[in-house]
């Protein structure tokens, strides 16, 4: 009964995971702006990965297997954060020069 209930939350984890996946896909093709699909792209992202994550969390069988997909979305988090501040800064200055 509960391995039945930890497919299912695994799958609805996962599904949630990729609908966020497409929604900020779908954000970069469709927004005017360079800001506006950078803001689309990256909260989708971490969400939609953080909710794969918690998705394969809950099929793993040890502490390792935990911590793998935890320390890889800690990093894409710190990662996409500080690529998105640098992108909008280069796309502030260059509308202020031009």
């Amino acid at each position: 009964m509960t391995e039945a209930l930890l497919t299912a939350l695994s799958w609805l984890l996962l599904a949630g995971g990729l609908l966020f996946f497409a929604a900020g896909s779908i954000g970069l093709l469709r927004f005017p702006d360079a800001c506006s699909r950078l803001h689309a792209l990256t909260k989708a992202d971490a969400l939609g990965l953080g909710l794969v994550v918690a998705g394969l969390i809950c099929r793993a069988d040890g502490p390792l297997t935990v911590a793998r997909p935890l320390l890889i979305w800690l990093l894409l988090l710190a990662s996409s954060a500080t690529a998105c501040l640098l992108l909008a800064r280069l796309v502030r200055e260059e509308r202020d020069d031009g």
